[in-house]
């Protein structure tokens, strides 16, 4: 949703995908990562994958080599992120671009998540869950799509059990399958859930390109 905001004002060179090491990473996605380069290429939009540690302080510093980097090549002044609510990661950032000069763009910060994702459902945005850690989250929950039924069942468990709408403390991890970004839709070929006590991911193995 940060990009198809950015894209409304803005023009995009590039997007970056950093591909932690550490699947408890602070910063940075992780369930099925492998797949922006899919996604990059059904919305059209050159991407840059980078590695990183996945632990502070060097994945900080991996974000702020990668993004010299792209400056550098691409000539951007500025970049594109989707926090909403987490200080941690929207100062880090923000630090980073203060020390690059550039300038940070964050369509939906502090904004809710409630209000995030009926506008993603409002513009035709398709999105799965794919990961889930919380109590109130079940196994059926994994491969399912995030819609009007599902957003009301998610304000239901937030009163519950104080699950957060939007999945900020990693109650759930999503992927878009396809948007009025996209110039193809991504289709799952291969999958497999697995489950452990309370949490559980939909990994996915093989994803292809359809058109339109």
């Amino acid at each position: 949703m940060a990009l198809y905001r950015a894209l409304e004002e803005h023009d995009v060179a590039v997007l970056l995908s950093m591909v932690s090491k550490s699947d408890d990473s602070y910063m940075y996605h992780v369930p099925n990562i492998h797949l922006t380069r899919y996604a990059a290429e059904a919305i059209g939009i050159p991407l840059i994958s980078r590695e990183t540690s996945g632990k502070p302080p060097q994945e900080n510093i991996d974000l702020k080599d990668a993004l010299e980097d792209i400056k550098r090549e691409y000539k951007i002044d500025g970049l594109c992120v989707g926090a909403v609510h987490s200080n941690y990661q929207y100062k880090i950032v923000s630090d980073v671009c203060s020390k690059l000069n550039l300038r940070i763009y964050a369509p939906y910060w502090q904004r809710s998540h409630d209000e995030l994702i009926i506008d993603a459902i409002n513009a035709g945005f398709e999105i799965i869950i794919v990961s889930v850690a919380a109590e109130g989250l079940t196994e059926e929950w994994l491969g399912r799509r995030l819609d009007g039924a599902s957003v009301e069942e998610l304000r239901i468990l937030n009163e519950n059990y104080g699950i957060d709408i939007g999945g900020e403390g990693g109650e759930y991890e999503t992927l878009v399958l396809d948007g009025p970004i996209f110039g193809k839709r991504i289709c799952i070929v291969k999958s497999e859930k697995r489950w452990e006590k309370i949490r559980g991911e939909m990994v996915i193995k093989e994803v292809k390109l359809e058109e339109k």
